[in-house]
Parts: C-alpha cells; structure tokens; sequence
C-alpha cells in the first residue's frame, strides 16, 4: 500500500499515534554520567528498544521507526563505530527470532552498501523471515540521512520517467523509503536536544514533535506514555483553521 503525503491528503487522525518515530539519543552521555564507556549505553539502549517495542505493541502503535545510525554518525571516533557495528550484528541475532514470534515485521533503511557483506546478508535475511508480519512494523534507519533519502528518491522517480521535466509529490513519495508507511504521526527525541538532524525530513512536514531531557536508555513505558498523552492534547489541522476542526462555519 502507498501512503498518501499529508500535503496533499489530510490524514485521519486517531487518539493514539499510528506510526511513531524516535530519535534515541543519550546512550553515550548516559554511560559517562556513571563513568562506564560510552558503549555501555548503546548497550543499555538496546534494552529500552526491547521494552519500547512492546509497549508499542500494548498500546496498538502499528509502524515504530528509531533512527539507529545517521549518515553523519561515521563521523564518532573509529572505535564508537566499530562498537556499534558490532552491537547491530548482535542485536539481529538475539532479537530478530523473537520478533517473527511475536509478528513483528523488521525493516532496515538507508544506505546499507557501505556494511560489510555479513551484516547486509543477516539485514536481508531478516527482512525476508518477518516480511509477512502484521502486529508492528519496526523499521531501524540505519546509514540514514533525510536528504540522502530525498536525493535517491529523485534519482529513482527520473530513471522512471525518461523524458519528463516537472514532477509531482506522489511521484517522488513511491520511491522514498519507507513509502511502505504512513508519515509519523509523533516524533520523539530523547537526550535534551532540540532538533530532527537529517531524520526523515520529507516525512515530518506534519508529525508532532515531542522532546524530552530523558536519556534513551532510561526511556521507559511510562515516558512514552507521556510523550502519547502530550500527542493527545495537540490539534492536528493540517493547514485548516480550529473552527474548521470544530465543524464551526468561518
């Protein structure tokens, strides 16, 4: 199914959040704050996807995007990336079981050429076991960067279309990717920062943003729920007035 852009369809709207989309930040500053290697909160921030991926399973959020690895995150030390590479290839071999068990569907999105072979053939085989599951889709963005997303997009919609010259947004949405999702309906970002760093910048035209000072791996079933409750308080007009919301005549 190809989701329509919400700046060109209003979507429905439902008290709680169809698709939400997390930037987990904090693992590194969560570790210092304990004096323990940065690692350590990567670690740690594994466990908190484990019990944010059922929480979203309790409370009936079908899409969960968390935002693992940027384009611009090759940046870090050598041995942070190394470490995270390796933790990746650990976390699909002890998570992925369990996921199909439970009817989760896992995507991998980003530019996945510059892993090893190893790691894109677990990514690939992981893929194709959940690829039938229906209770959530988790999708990991990993080797990610909004304007990467848009620019293959582009890419993908001229190769398309020889010979056309103006293009419409449905156009370009079927190639982005996760055009196999709806647009997040809540955005949330963990550590204290205040900004979308290159994540998902076509897709959050109108998602609600929520930001919180917790790190993510102390993120836990009750600050989701709070960042769900300030989702509920927002009113989502889409470019219409509150009058329009509230059925008023202008």
């Amino acid at each position: 199914m190809i989701y329509k852009s919400s700046t060109t369809a209003v979507p429905e709207v439902a008290r709680v959040p169809r698709h939400v989309a997390i930037i987990m930040d904090g693992n590194g500053r969560w570790a210092t704050k304990r004096f323990l290697p940065r690692v350590a909160g990567h670690v740690k921030g594994v466990e908190a996807v484990r019990g944010c991926v059922e929480a979203c399973i309790q409370r009936g959020i079908e899409y969960l995007t968390l935002f693992a690895f940027s384009s611009e995150n090759w940046r870090r030390p050598e041995e942070e990336v190394s470490l995270l590479m390796r933790l990746f290839v650990t976390a699909l071999e002890r998570e992925v079981s369990k996921m199909h068990a439970n009817n989760i569907r896992l995507k991998v999105v980003g530019d996945l050429s510059r892993f090893d072979a190893k790691l894109q053939d677990m990514i690939a085989s992981a893929e194709r076991r959940t690829a039938n599951n229906t209770r959530l889709t988790v999708t990991v963005c990993a080797n990610y960067g909004g304007r990467w997303d848009i620019m293959q997009a582009t890419g993908k919609m001229i190769a398309a279309n020889p010979g056309l010259t103006t293009f419409t947004e449905e156009q370009l949405a079927v190639h982005l990717a996760m055009a196999y999702a709806p647009e997040p309906d809540l955005f949330i970002r963990t550590g204290g920062e205040e900004r979308i760093s290159n994540f998902l910048l076509w897709q959050l035209a109108y998602s609600e943003l929520y930001f919180t000072d917790t790190y993510w791996p102390d993120f836990s079933i009750e600050s989701l729920d709070a960042a769900i409750e300030s989702y509920q308080h927002r009113e989502r007009r889409f470019g219409r007035t509150g009058d329009q919301l509230a059925g008023k005549k202008s």
